[in-house]
């Protein structure tokens, strides 16, 4: 179990909190085809199979999931 920073300046824990998976497709290429990906799940696909960079970004991005929650909340 990773123990929290208790260094004063916090960088370890601030590092760790901004760093993205190696497959993060970015918040651009998220909007890019978040509409395709609110598709997919409402058709009952897994969007998370076509574009996985895309699922990895909405996994560590709260603006762009709530972007998507949006999108799937207005169909």
């Amino acid at each position: 179990m990773t123990q929290p920073d208790t260094t004063p300046d916090g960088r370890p824990a601030l590092l760790a909190f901004l760093a993205t998976q190696d497959d993060d497709a970015g918040c651009g290429a998220t909007r890019d085809v978040l509409d395709v990906y609110a598709d997919l799940i409402l058709a009952g696909l897994d969007p998370a199979a076509r574009f996985p960079g895309v699922a990895a970004h909405l996994h560590d991005c709260a603006p762009c999931a709530d972007d998507l929650a949006g999108l799937l909340a207005l169909a």
